[in-house]
């Protein structure tokens, strides 16, 4: 009886056994000791720290904060171990980008019919140029026609708009495209009628922030804002309700207006350089293709109300925190097994305004954009708890590396997050401008994985001088270094992640 026991226990036992070796196997886990993770968390808060320390003024582009910051960038990525990513021997670290920061100053709207002259008041009327000064003249008499297109675009006039003042009816949603497109055509000046004087303040909203741009995108440009009820009372309230009614006709064609127009307008204009900062780690493999790892190192320097004690918006999670992930990683990758492909480290200058300095960037890449297999946007790492769920943004855009990615989350035994919320930020990150461009990009966060984690920040935080050391959080922020450690390597493998088999754009 006992034998038999002995024989039932050993079958069950080798059954078992089969089982198991035919079940699926637990995943991979990305992770690391408690020591070690102590040890990255200790090293993060120490970046984070400086680069958000008042002595960085908020890190503001074209301020001594802001020069100071990637001058501190420039000396950690020499410290870490990388060589010059520019390929440029004259310039070891820095890629300039040049600014230009326009802000209106004065403005003047004059029209007429036959003798009449009106100065519009300013209430009622709007000019804005990114030149020191602009001036145009129009109509009877000058040589320069003015011509209104209602509701269109003037593109069937074609070069006959050339030097023209041309006068809009305002259309939401699509004026900027309009006015575009007509300054395109060699358009002098456009004036815009808006409805009333509430769209008009949004105009003026709008147009007199503060505004930064890259110097290598500066348009030429004279534009003019009239409420409706202004217009009208020079042209005449019949004949300008005559002509809107046909521009209402879908077989509307543009009119030249008996209206003499004149218009001008000054800036106060500020052009000065700035840096994006460059290293790499040289791959084994020259020509396998490269990978790119990003963040940008800007902030909004002042922003506090004239009567707070504490002005200065230091910045900490946004972005100090991107940079300090960014160092600890590229520091991780040098220190560990050699990787095939070239690792670049970009800190980009002017995200905050526009993404201008990675648009910089792809205007004038130090490599071949081509080349670049994949990259990874670093931004606002440091908000969520420890196991907070990966909040994927770029999802979608590229096939290959979004199943690298899962199987990157899947590896560290998280989740991946709230998408529609991640989906929102996707044209709001550095990363699209390299997805514009052709080459897959995304931005791997805890911090974009629930709203619960990111509204709070957002409301007491975030652009506030509230974002401070004090507040970060670095669990998920090491959560996703690891993560991105684990990624990069594998990506950084042609042998696990062939480079794609057509070029990209």
């Amino acid at each position: 009886m006992s034998r038999y026991r002995g024989f039932s226990f050993l079958t069950l036992l080798l059954g078992t056994l089969a089982l198991a070796s035919c079940a699926p196997r637990a995943p991979e886990t990305v992770s690391v000791p408690v020591e070690d993770r102590n040890a990255i968390a200790a090293r993060l808060q120490a970046d984070i720290a400086a680069l958000s320390s008042d002595a960085m003024g908020g890190r503001r582009p074209g301020t001594p904060g802001g020069r100071a910051t990637y001058a501190w960038i420039e000396r950690r990525m020499g410290e870490v171990g990388l060589v010059s990513g520019t390929n440029d021997p004259g310039s070891y670290w820095r890629l300039p980008v040049d600014l230009l920061g326009v802000h209106p100053e004065t403005a003047q709207l004059v029209l007429g019919q036959g003798k009449r002259r009106v100065v519009v008041a300013a209430e009622a009327a709007a000019v804005y140029t990114p030149r020191r000064r602009a001036l145009a003249f129009g109509g009877p008499g000058t040589g320069v026609p003015v011509v209104f297109v209602g509701y269109g675009d003037g593109s069937v006039l074609g070069d006959a708009l050339a030097g023209a003042v041309v006068v809009m009816l305002a259309d939401p949603g699509r004026d900027q495209a309009r006015r575009d497109a007509l300054f395109r055509q060699r358009a002098t000046a456009v004036l815009t009628v808006v409805p009333d004087s509430d769209a008009l303040a949004a105009v003026r909203a709008a147009e007199e922030r503060p505004r930064l741009q890259l110097a290598s995108e500066e348009q030429d440009t004279l534009a003019a804002y009239i409420t409706d009820k202004a217009f009208a009372e020079v042209i005449g309230a019949r004949r300008w309700t005559s002509w809107k009614a046909e521009a209402q006709d879908g077989a509307f064609t543009p009119i030249e207006l008996n209206l003499a127009v004149s218009i001008e307008a000054t800036s106060d204009r500020r052009e000065f350089p700035s840096q994006n900062i460059i290293g790499m780690v040289p791959g084994s493999e020259p020509g396998s293709g490269a990978v790119l790892v990003l963040a940008h190192w800007d902030h909004l320097g002042e922003c506090g109300p004239p009567e707070a004690t504490d002005r200065i918006c230091n910045g900490a999670a946004d972005n100090a925190s991107g940079v300090a992930l960014m160092l600890e990683l590229a520091q991780r990758l040098k220190n560990g097994p050699p990787l095939a492909r070239d690792i670049y480290f970009l800190a980009t200058t002017a995200e905050e305004p526009g993404l201008l300095g990675i648009r910089a960037f792809v205007k004038d890449p130090p490599l071949p954009l081509a080349s670049i297999v994949a990259a990874f946007n670093l931004d606002m790492m440091a908000v969520a708890p420890e196991g907070s769920a990966v909040g994927f943004i770029g999802r979608g855009m590229d096939t290959a590396l979004d199943a690298a990615v899962l199987a990157a989350v899947d590896r560290s035994g998280r989740a991946v997050g709230d998408q529609s919320l991640a989906d929102s930020f996707l044209k709001r990150q550095d990363g699209w401008a390299l997805v514009q461009a052709g080459v897959p990009a995304v931005l791997l966060s805890s911090t974009y994985g629930s709203r619960a984690i990111l509204d709070p920040f957002i409301a007491a935080r975030y652009h506030k001088p509230s974002d401070e050391v004090t507040g970060i959080e670095l669990g998920g922020a090491v959560d996703d270094l690891l993560v991105h450690e684990d990624l990069i390597r594998r990506i950084a493998d042609p042998a696990r992640y062939p480079a794609p088999a057509q070029p990209r754009p």
